[in-house]
């Protein structure tokens, strides 16, 4: 790995400082995300706790240290305490009693290791001392690290069984950190692809667009869909729609523009608006989401000599999704903002055109020729009024 925390610059903020005191550094251990991408010389966000202490103590010495706390999600085991720095949520240690596939009972625990049974992967429990920095490593997460691999802790069909989201979290973690593929995880997953049908939408949606926001995921999207992982949560992707994604990941690197998780799912589309909507009701996508993924469907061979017409139209970052699906040059339009179209319909009325839908129409005719020559200034755009109105 080459790093380690005392390297880490989120181990040194003031607010962790201030949380170990109140809560006692032999009671706590910082734990996840942080702690694997700490020890990969990764730029950490977002710190998790883990806690020997129950929730109400926490939200108590948190309250005596003059810390406030949310309960975020409290009937797990976990408050949000706010410090400097960013919030930290602090979950009681916990054992699952029972799982669905897509909740747990639980209860707390007080044993470290017991705690980290009930992960994921093996890079994710690793818990490190809050002072010292000491790593606690109960499944061989540190040997994992440094192979960049992505293995379940214990059985793997076990472990999906207790939450199918697992599936889809194996293939974003796999994509983000491996190198060597764990073939009894590869196998599993696949074996149990059809259990993802019965998770909500919306998880489902968050964990692929965070697949699709990685550096390159068209080699973990390829082997999802070789094995008939993928076709269960986006049937409409075939092996063409795959290998556009490969493509289109290439055109983002060339004309370097950054990933963009919508433009590569409208990859991974055919072009249909009808397709779009019904992909976006499935997934149940923001409004915005919606029509971002739609207006990409709506490609064709688009004319990259229009590309600014088009940016009008459909709005820059759009428009840039479309010409890259389509392979053209998108870089023209790299931080252009599509002007304001200054012409008003009280401006016609001032020629003496009366009002009504006659002045509608010399706007759009206007704007139509303003937009097809490439917005020009003021002069120019009031001769184009007086020939629509002539």
């Amino acid at each position: 790995m080459g790093h380690s925390l005392e390297t880490a610059g989120w181990t040194r903020r003031a607010g962790l400082a201030a949380l170990t005191r109140a809560l006692g550094a032999e009671d706590i251990r910082w734990v996840g995300g942080a702690v694997r991408d700490g020890l990969l010389g990764i730029e950490v966000h977002d710190v998790d706790c883990a806690t020997r202490l129950l929730p109400e103590t926490v939200i108590e010495r948190c309250a005596q240290a003059g810390i406030r706390t949310v309960p975020t999600g409290i009937e797990h085991g976990t408050v949000a305490a706010l410090v400097e720095g960013g919030p930290v949520e602090v979950t009681t240690l916990r054992h699952d009693v029972s799982t669905d596939g897509r909740r747990a009972t639980i209860r707390f625990a007080s044993d470290w290791r017991e705690d980290a049974a009930r992960r994921d992967f093996t890079i994710n429990a690793l818990y490190a001392h809050p002072e010292t920095l000491e790593i606690a490593d109960y499944f061989g997460g540190l040997d994992d690290l440094a192979a960049r691999r992505v293995r379940f802790i214990g059985d793997p069909r076990a472990r999906i069984a207790e939450d199918h989201l697992r599936i889809l979290r194996y293939y974003r973690f796999q994509a983000r950190f491996g190198a060597e593929l764990d073939a009894d995880a590869e196998k599993a997953c696949a074996d149990m692809a059809a259990t993802l049908k019965g998770l909500s939408r919306e998880r489902i949606a968050n964990e692929l667009l965070a697949l699709l926001a990685l550096a390159d995921p068209h080699p973990t999207i390829a082997r999802m869909h070789a094995r008939g992982v993928l076709g269960v949560i986006l049937p409409e992707a075939c092996a063409k729609h795959v290998e556009g994604l490969a493509r289109l990941v290439a055109a983002e690197r060339a004309q370097g523009f950054a990933p963009e998780p919508l433009r590569r799912l409208a990859a991974l589309l055919p072009p249909s608006r009808d397709v779009a909507e019904t992909v976006a009701a499935r997934l149940r996508l923001s409004k915005a989401q919606r029509a971002r993924l739609v207006t990409a469907a709506e490609r064709r061979d688009e004319d990259a000599a229009a590309m600014h017409a088009l940016a009008y139209r459909a709005g820059t970052d759009c428009a840039i999704d479309r010409l890259l699906l389509a392979g053209a040059d998108a870089r023209p339009l790299a931080g252009w903002a599509p002007p304001v179209f200054p012409l008003k319909g009280g401006e016609i009325i001032a020629q003496g055109v009366t009002a009504g839908p006659q002045v509608a129409k010399i706007l759009r005719a206007v704007e139509r020729r303003w937009i097809a020559e490439g917005f020009p200034d003021d002069a120019r755009l009031s001769q184009i009024l007086a020939e629509e109105i002539g």
